[in-house]
């Protein structure tokens, strides 16, 4: 895909209806032939929007007017460069734990859970977050996730948890200002209640570090194995895979058939192979949510969704 559709695309089917500033910078940039060419130089990986705005409110550049987040971008081109080349889109955003809970809460407890791509590891504490569904709520907690549930079984009880592990390529240490830093660069800009959530959930993950090792997707069958003993494993991916190689990414879903216990994914359409999928519920960019390969439900990026897949 042209970068300057990518842009489009962002902009029209992410970004709208949640940021309007990430909407107009989309649209801009697309009809930009010298920053589009700026973004040319970078690796295919590293152009997609999301990071690029990351890295500019990382480094407290301006997102509006056009002309001067413009001209911030290219007159510090070679720092913006390197920013982008070292890092990732590593958004820890908790909201995706509403869609990953009616799974884990529906396994045979307890559970051991293996998240990859574990940016922070704030999403291996289902437990200890609330959650609303419309009118029902389930846990107690100082961070309280809302997602609207279509057509799907709420789950009546928080899942047990007795083992929490995470592998990233480059895991991010929650008792870092720079990590922290990045972690809400990568929010977007007119969403100050993820921020507070943001820094709440990381106040929880501090009062009990999970283990997180630096690793590949090969990382992933010595954690399952390293279980505790009488949990339930369960590995699972939202929103990673997309980042890696297709050919690695059929080899590592082999892997994950293949393991004992449950693999969870919430991954664009696009990137596992599910077999025929219905229709989704509208035109903007959702994410699958399938349990051992078979589809679920449709969930919008952040978790603030989720509809049942009859």
């Amino acid at each position: 895909m042209a970068i300057a559709d990518r842009y489009v695309e962002f902009g029209s089917r992410e970004a709208r209806g949640n940021s309007s500033i990430y909407e107009r910078l989309s649209s801009a940039i697309a009809d930009d032939d010298e920053l589009l060419g700026r973004l040319a130089t970078l690796p295919p990986t590293k152009q997609q929007p999301n990071l690029l705005f990351g890295v500019i409110r990382l480094l407290d550049g301006p997102l509006e007017p056009y002309a001067e987040f413009r001209a911030f971008v290219l007159d510090r081109w070679p720092v913006v460069a390197g920013e982008i080349k070292t890092r990732v889109t590593q958004t820890n955003e908790v909201g995706r734990c509403a869609a990953l809970l009616p799974v884990l809460s529906a396994l045979p407890q307890p559970l051991a859970l293996i998240d990859v791509g574990c940016s922070a590891g704030l999403s291996l504490f289902p437990d200890k977050y609330a959650y609303r569904y419309g009118p029902t709520t389930i846990g107690e907690s100082a961070v309280t996730l809302d997602c609207a549930a279509v057509d799907i079984e709420l789950p009546r009880a928080l899942p047990t948890i007795v083992g929490r592990a995470g592998v990233d390529l480059n895991p991010l240490d929650i008792t870092d200002p720079d990590a922290v830093a990045w972690l809400e660069a990568l929010i977007w800009p007119e969403q100050q209640q993820r921020r507070d959530r943001l820094r709440t959930a990381i106040a929880i993950a501090a009062a009990d570090p999970p283990q997180l090792m630096r690793g590949g997707l090969d990382a992933v069958p010595d954690l399952v194995a390293k279980a505790p003993l009488g949990a339930t494993p369960v590995v699972y991916h939202t929103s990673v895979l997309y980042l890696v190689a297709q050919a690695e990414r059929a080899t590592f879903v082999e892997t994950l058939r293949r393991l004992p216990g449950h693999w969870i994914s919430i991954e664009a359409p696009d990137v596992v192979d599910l077999g025929e999928l219905p229709a989704p519920p509208d035109d903007s960019a959702l994410n699958v949510l399938a349990l051992d390969g078979k589809p679920l439900a449709w969930v919008r990026g952040h978790g603030q969704a989720i509809y049942g897949i009859a």
